[in-house]
C-alpha cells in the first residue's frame, strides 16, 4: 500500500528549514550522526585538498577525511536501508565515494606507477560524490540550490571538482613525472 501525499507529509520532522521524510526517533538520531560527520567529511576533505602536500597537515586532514567518509557511507547507507526505494540511489553514490576514497588512499600506501595520479583521482572524485549525493537528497530544500533544474544537483559538484582534478594532475610534481619516476 503506498502512502498518499498526506501520509507522507505527516511523516515529516523539519529541522532548521530541512524536511527530513520520517518522524522515527532511530531514523532521525542516525540522521543527526549523519549530518554531523558530513559536515566533518566536508571540512577535512577541504582542508586536506587545498593544504600543502608533505608531511603534517595533508595526510593528517586527508586521513580524518577518509574515515569521516567511512562513517558517512555506513550512516548512508543504515538510512538507505531503512527507505530503499527513495533512496537508494544515495546508497550507490555513498558506494562510489567511498570505494573511490579506499583507491585512492590504498595507491598512496602502496605507493608504485602512478599512485600519485591514482591517489588525486580517487579523493577527488570521492569529494565530488559525497557532494553530489548532498545535493542530490538536499538541493531542492537549499537556498539558491532549490530555484535550480533538479539535473544540476547531478552535474555541478564534478563541474566545478573535475577542473580541479585535473588541474592537480598537470600541477603537482609527482603525477607529471613520468609512471617509472613515481
Amino acid at each position: 500500500m503506498r502512502a498518499t501525499a498526506a501520509q507522507m507529509a505527516n511523516q515529516m520532522t523539519t529541522i532548521a528549514g530541512i524536511e527530513i521524510p520520517s518522524t522515527d526517533p532511530l531514523f532521525l538520531a542516525i540522521v543527526t550522526v549523519h549530518i554531523l560527520l558530513g559536515m566533518a567529511c566536508v571540512v577535512s576533505g577541504a582542508l586536506a585538498m587545498f593544504s600543502v602536500k608533505r608531511p603534517g597537515r595533508h595526510p593528517a586532514y586527508g586521513t580524518f577525511y577518509f574515515w569521516t567518509l567511512a562513517a558517512v557511507f555506513a550512516t548512508a547507507s543504515a538510512l538507505s536501508f531503512m527507505r530503499w526505494a527513495p533512496n537508494y540511489h544515495l546508497f550507490i553514490l555513498g558506494a562510489f565515494a567511498f570505494a573511490s576514497a579506499f583507491v585512492g588512499r590504498t595507491a598512496h600506501r602502496r605507493g608504485g606507477p602512478n599512485w600519485t595520479r591514482i591517489h588525486i583521482v580517487g579523493m577527488g572524485s570521492s569529494y565530488i560524490l559525497m557532494l553530489t549525493a548532498f545535493y542530490v537528497d538536499n538541493g531542492k530544500q537549499l537556498p539558491l540550490w532549490k530555484d535550480l533544474p533538479h539535473w544540476t544537483y547531478w552535474t555541478l559538484p564534478a563541474l566545478g571538482g573535475v577542473p580541479i582534478i585535473v588541474w592537480a594532475l598537470l600541477r603537482h610534481p609527482l603525477a607529471r613525472r613520468s609512471p617509472t619516476a613515481n
